[in-house]
């Protein structure tokens, strides 16, 4: 769940229940014995359009938030927009609070997440750590491996610069998952529009080298993975070859 729909949330249910406090109050204030029904049907379009959006929202609360304590929520609500009570929090607090909140939620579920794929994790990182030991690999501080091929003697490009290269890219067992050269067709593309592994490798590379390039995970396709064959959490192999910088 992303941080900012639930802020979201927040603001609209913040903005239907202003109107609904403040005639609250002023019923209050004309006859404090008159008993009001909260249910009232809508008496107009922005009536109805406030009460659909309500109804969203605590489906979306209910799907997505479900265990919001209601009448804490409500309190909350009830300090801020009330002149007659002073809020047990302060704003910057209020907002940390819901940030440490979310960001719990969020670590956790992306260890869940990790823990589902933790044998690929493993694979790749003993895969790297054994073919670090290798004569001609090279381990940058990054994490990336790479093993020069063929030495090029041209310009190296810069983060803005687009390149014309082939590739070949396989998973650590072998299976291709895209290749330019299978294609018989280089690509062009942005030295900053690719994958990290990618994006650090082609800034060290003179034109007219080929390396093969070892990606840990974080510098590849992280957490999302991509396409059919590219899971989560996968370590890449590429051979890539940079042609020409533009």
């Amino acid at each position: 769940m992303k941080k900012n729909h639930i802020y979201l949330l927040a603001v609209l249910m913040l903005m239907c229940c202003t109107n609904f406090y403040s005639q609250k109050n002023k019923r209050s204030k004309k006859n404090k014995t008159e008993t009001t029904n909260s249910q009232s049907s809508p008496s107009s379009k922005i009536d109805s359009v406030s009460y659909a959006i309500g109804i969203s929202i605590a489906k979306s609360f209910e799907t997505e938030f479900p265990e919001i304590k209601l009448d804490q929520f409500m309190n909350g609500l009830s300090s801020k927009l009330s002149k007659e009570e002073e809020p047990i929090m302060n704003d910057t607090d209020a907002q940390k609070i819901v940030e440490n909140y979310f960001k719990s939620k969020r670590d956790a579920s992306m260890n869940q997440e990790k823990e589902k794929y933790s044998s690929i994790i493993k694979e790749g990182e003993d895969f790297l750590k054994m073919n670090a030991k290798r004569k001609n690999i090279i381990t940058l501080a990054s994490g990336l491996q790479y093993e020069i091929l063929t030495k090029g003697k041209g310009d190296k490009p810069g983060p803005t610069d687009k390149v014309e290269a082939h590739y070949h890219g396989t998973l650590l067992d072998g299976t291709v998952f895209d290749s330019s050269v299978d294609r018989g067709t280089p690509i062009s593309l942005a030295v900053n529009g690719v994958i990290k592994g990618w994006t650090e490798a082609l800034q060290l590379m003179p034109a007219g080298s080929k390396w093969k390039l070892f990606i840990p995970y974080n510098l590849a396709y992280g957490e999302r993975g991509a396409g059919a064959l590219i899971k989560p959490y996968s370590t890449l192999i590429f051979e890539v070859e940079l042609i020409s910088i533009n």
